[in-house]
């Protein structure tokens, strides 16, 4: 989300390094959590404790360490938030023709799930070592651990990300035939530019979170959110999920044989639109997001 504007050199120097440290901040917590999605949540939530900080007076000698160190801890806050990693594992008017063309599902390689087998202490250490490239060092630093404790947690790690990653199965329960039903009258109405339509869907207590831009609440105010899409044609809506969760899927019109470029969750209440998380100022997201089409 959007730092809040001050006369803070240090705030000002956040908002301008946030758009290139943003992604790489999120891939960690994505990984953290084994969800793009909880991920971006946790994200958010240490861009607020480092604003907050700022704002209270905190120098900041080095960005990146620092932000890193918050992320750290605020996956760990939310993690010990579950029950259990054992928990957390279970929890234009005609229809386009091109959708044919388009991919049924992602490959992602590095699938997130494998990584909730490993402690808290563990999965950071493979992150930031084996993901973001971080030397022993280093990753030492950002959690506040001993180097041989980084290494031992790595060792120990690597390990056991090896053996969950042979047995994972990434795919996810499918949607319900009502869910489906829904999100493919929703991006039908989209692709038609039938805003008026969609509008008619939202409920009474409709949320939206335009992610890293706004949010919105109440059927009025929402509605105006598809003033900005209805001046738009660089995409097109398929229905589908993303981690098993109901969405559609924005692929790029002139080339839907790509992989969507980001996406839009929703969560519905007897046929109404309860809430929207739309992700198009989001798209890093999109990296290690698995999704399919339906």
């Amino acid at each position: 989300m959007p730092i809040e504007a001050h006369d803070d050199n240090s705030l000002a120097g956040l908002e301008t390094a946030l758009p290139a440290l943003r992604p790489e901040l999120h891939r960690y917590c994505a990984r953290m959590t084994g969800s793009v999605i909880d991920g971006e949540d946790v994200l958010q939530d240490t861009l607020l404790a480092a604003s907050r900080a700022i704002r209270q007076g905190t120098v900041v000698d080095d960005l990146r360490p620092w932000l890193f160190r918050i992320a750290h801890n605020t996956a760990l806050n939310h993690h010990r938030s579950r029950k259990s990693d054992g928990a957390m594992k279970d929890d234009f008017r005609r229809q386009p023709q091109s959708f044919i063309e388009m991919p049924t599902r992602s490959d992602v390689a590095d699938a997130l799930r494998p990584y909730l087998r490993l402690t808290p202490k563990q999965r950071s250490t493979v992150i930031l070592r084996d993901v973001l490239g971080y030397s022993a060092a280093e990753v030492a630093t950002l959690t506040e651990s001993s180097v041989d404790s980084v290494k031992s947690a790595l060792h120990r790690g690597r390990s056991l990300l090896k053996e969950e990653r042979a047995e994972d199965d990434t795919r996810h329960e499918p949607l319900s035939p009502q869910e489906k039903e829904r999100l493919a009258v929703y991006a039908a109405h989209f692709n038609a530019h039938d805003f008026d339509r969609l509008r008619e869907m939202l409920s009474a207590e409709v949320r939206l979170e335009l992610v890293d831009r706004d949010r919105r609440t109440g059927r009025e105010r929402v509605g105006g959110y598809y003033k900005n899409y209805s001046k738009q044609t660089d995409w097109l809506m398929a229905p589908g999920s993303v981690e098993g969760r109901p969405a559609i899927l924005a692929f790029d019109r002139d080339d839907p044989g790509g992989p969507p470029s980001y996406f839009v969750l929703l969560t519905f209440d007897e046929g109404a639109v309860l809430t929207i998380r739309d992700f198009r100022y989001a798209r890093y997201v999109m990296t290690d997001a698995t999704w399919e089409r339906d």
